[in-house]
């Protein structure tokens, strides 16, 4: 049956119940991971699985697959989901959706009498968000082995309770080891997060892979003094070094089209007073870009740029690199099956490479492609580096 389709209705009727779990006034959603709220909200979604006649593992990060066989049990299953925690001033779809439709396809397949030859799986996974605690992306990463599972449950909130507890607290503290759930190919639905299909017209986004990116904390040093009495050529100016850096980040992305990103999101000027010439400024950079030579080109240039900088100005500027991911492409044959059944359900559709992080990062970990989204060969899996504060 090629024409089947999900209840838009019903899938649009659980995606507004599960709203409801930490609704905000503004209309969005504060579920912030291993809360009592994310209790409530997976208990919920477990439930409908079970509705849905799926079996439900919980592994010891809190990961949580509900399954539905197949004819031949003995495949590995073909997987779909995403999260449903949220950051605090979250929306109601980002994650939620991609777990939602998963549930949605199954109650599908059930109402339409369709078997499958593999087990289909839903998951979601453990604190994507990392709003309460980093990493972020912990349950994938953890089931891939991007960090060991002693690191994430050591991992503390601001008021000093560790994700090990609050899984026991919640009841979600597993009993199967990460990574020792098969997964035969994993799908993960998302509304997107960002402005490309509404300016371009199109319904369906198809995701050959994600951005790789580099975080950096950079910091220059002036001296302080006086507005009023300093004249212009003695004085020392951190703020007016840092924003040359600042604008060549932005520059940089520029000349590196169309998948070029570069962003400077925090900035801490000292001492911040109207009235005196700022000694230090310290701010974040975050570079993007689809494969690992045009990000590590963007990279070497950055760190020319502030040589360069430096020298001309005499400040001293530090530069250090607090975490990366490589471009992660997906493989093929799962994105030529979504952009098949895109365009034989009769959808617009467009690729669209992501630009932000998902835990199909991770979850594609196993199965990587020979090549990236750009033809070169693919890059090493994954590693992921704990930010250092400066």
């Amino acid at each position: 049956m090629t024409d089947a389709r999900v209840n838009g209705g019903r899938l649009w009727a659980s995606l507004m119940e599960l709203a409801q779990i930490g609704a905000t006034p503004k209309g969005g959603v504060k579920r912030l991971a291993l809360t009592d709220l994310d209790r409530q909200g997976r208990d919920l979604v477990v439930g409908w699985g079970k509705q849905a006649g799926m079996s439900v593992t919980v592994d010891q990060i809190g990961n949580v697959f509900m399954r539905r066989e197949g004819r031949n049990p003995s495949l590995a299953p073909v997987m779909t989901g995403s999260h449903i925690d949220t950051q605090p001033t979250g929306g109601k779809f980002d994650g939620n959706y991609g777990v939602l439709a998963g549930l949605e396809v199954v109650r599908t397949l059930n109402d339409l009498n369709i078997q499958t030859e593999a087990p289909i799986e839903v998951a979601f996974w453990t604190n994507e968000e990392g709003s309460r605690f980093v990493p972020v992306m912990m349950g994938s990463g953890v089931f891939c082995g991007a960090f060991s599972l002693e690191t994430a449950y050591a991992a503390k909130d601001t008021e000093g309770l560790t994700v090990k507890d609050e899984l026991a607290r919640i009841g979600y503290l597993g009993e199967q080891v990460p990574g020792q759930h098969p997964i035969g190919a994993y799908f993960e639905t998302h509304i997107e997060q960002g402005p490309v299909l509404e300016d371009a017209d199109k319904v369906i986004g198809v995701v050959p892979a994600v951005m790789g990116l580099s975080w950096y904390d950079c910091v220059v040093t002036g001296m302080e003094a006086h507005a009023g009495p300093t004249p212009m050529g003695l004085r020392r100016d951190a703020l007016q070094v840092s924003t040359k850096i600042m604008q060549e980040v932005v520059a940089l992305a520029n000349r590196y089209p169309p998948y070029g990103r570069g962003t400077v999101g925090m900035v801490q000027v000292f001492p911040n007073s109207r009235n005196v010439i700022p000694g230090e400024v310290k701010f974040s950079i975050d570079l993007r870009n689809v494969n690992d030579e045009l990000l590590n080109t963007m990279h070497e240039e950055m760190l020319a740029y502030i040589d360069g900088v430096r020298k001309d100005s005499g400040l001293a500027i530090s530069i250090e690199r607090v975490s990366y991911y490589p471009p992660c492409p997906f493989h093929p044959d799962c994105v030529g099956a979504v952009r098949k059944a895109t365009e034989a359900l009769g959808y617009s559709t467009m690729d669209v490479v992501s630009g932000a992080g998902h835990d199909a990062i991770y979850a594609a970990r196993p199965f990587p492609p020979t090549t990236d989204f750009a033809g070169n060969r693919a890059s090493p899996a994954p590693q992921y580096r704990h930010h250092r504060p400066s």
